[in-house]
């Protein structure tokens, strides 16, 4: 039986939005959906796997490499995985650590073989493989992982991105391999396999995308995953490049745009077909007081606020909303109380993943491009 439940593709020329389930072994995710951002298996700015459950979130996202270095992933196989580690009873997607070579390392360290890099916890040298990779994620024995690859800088020469993204296929057929091997070795202590999606590279250049989607599409994946994007080109350019591959990505499998992005960004995208996002800005955001409300952005943080009774956004649901005014956020970031992020960050999760909620409806009701015309003339400038 297929992981993925494509329910309704709109594909008009107006839009290629696309309405699907995913299933996993701790729940099923409805797309298009926002996975909530936990590098170190935790939301940055105090929210408990409680309040993930509370903000909507479907899906939580954690890092290999970050948690390779601290704690190690023998010690979170120990307490049974992410799963159990972070007490998160749903989904979880982990990252293959391939955005920390494009950030860490230099192309001199890149070789056929896998990445050696320092570190940034304490300068220590790492080598990463596609094979180390998967054993990493394996053990942090998250629903999906991601196989690994090079995120190459934009812009790159022509010549470089042509050699990376050939070798980032071989390397998905590595990690491929690496997989099964140890999907057995899963099945024999009672543990589910894990499901893997590929990642398309290519940088900007659309003939090289294409010849990367092309061959990775011919290696029957759990989900295809479009990286290397919001990555230093202009937000015209990377809708391009959507374009230009989505024609070439399996209609039958889940589609990933990494690292992704403003409400802006994930609606022209869900317009392009695509069914994952990810990214840190809403928390990050909050974290410094600019938060998504249903009327636009606010700075919570300005004057005006001083007084202000009301709360953030009317039309939000979430705890902060109904518990507390602009005043009170506005005081609580000026006294550098930590209650401050907490509060803020429970917010815009919220915002993002109610966001996506009624894009999914939308799509359901066929209103969809009314629902994103609507949308950005409140958001045109995020």
């Amino acid at each position: 039986m297929p992981n993925f439940k494509l329910i309704k593709s709109v594909g008009d020329k107006s839009t290629s939005a696309r309405l699907g389930e995913f299933v996993t072994p701790h729940g099923t995710i409805k797309t298009p959906v926002f996975m909530n951002v936990g590098t170190n298996a935790a939301i940055k700015g105090g929210l408990s796997s409680r309040d993930l459950q509370t903000v909507g979130c479907q899906v939580q996202l954690s890092n290999t490499y970050h948690l390779h270095v601290q704690p190690n992933e023998d010690t979170i196989a120990h307490f049974g995985g992410l799963h159990g580690f972070m007490n998160w009873n749903a989904p979880i997607l982990t990252d293959s650590g391939g955005f920390q070579v494009f950030s860490l390392a230099k192309p001199k360290d890149i070789t056929e073989d896998g990445v050696a890099f320092k570190n940034h916890h304490d300068g220590g040298k790492i080598f990463l493989s596609p094979e180390k990779s998967i054993q990493i994620q394996s053990k942090l024995g998250a629903d999906i992982i991601m196989a690994f690859d090079e995120c190459v800088e934009n812009p790159s020469t022509y010549e470089y991105v042509d050699a990376s993204h050939q070798r980032t296929i071989r390397w998905l057929q590595r990690c491929i391999d690496e997989k099964a091997t140890l999907d057995k070795s899963r099945q024999v202590r009672g543990l589910h396999p894990q499901m893997m999606f590929g990642i398309n590279q290519g940088g900007v250049y659309k003939d090289l995308r294409v010849k990367n989607m092309q061959a990775i599409a011919e290696l029957n994946l759990d989900g295809y995953a479009i990286g290397g994007l919001a990555v230093g080109e202009s937000a015209d350019v990377m809708y391009d490049v959507i374009e230009s591959i989505a024609s070439y990505m399996p209609h039958d499998k889940p589609r990933y745009l990494m690292g992704v992005g403003t409400p802006q960004n994930i609606l022209e995208a869900v317009s392009r077909g695509v069914d994952f996002f990810d990214c840190v800005m809403p928390s990050r955001n909050a974290r410094h007081a600019h938060l998504f409300t249903s009327q636009g952005k606010v700075n919570i943080k300005n004057a005006k606020y001083e007084r202000d009774d009301t709360p953030l956004d009317p039309q939000c649901t979430c705890e902060t909303c109904q518990n507390y005014s602009k005043g009170y956020l506005r005081h609580l970031f000026k006294s550098k109380e930590i209650l401050a992020l907490r509060l803020c960050v429970i917010h815009n999760l919220t915002f993002y993943n109610k966001l996506m909620e009624d894009i999914r409806n939308s799509i359901a009701n066929d209103n969809f491009n009314q629902f994103k015309k609507d949308f950005l003339q409140r958001f045109d400038d995020i």
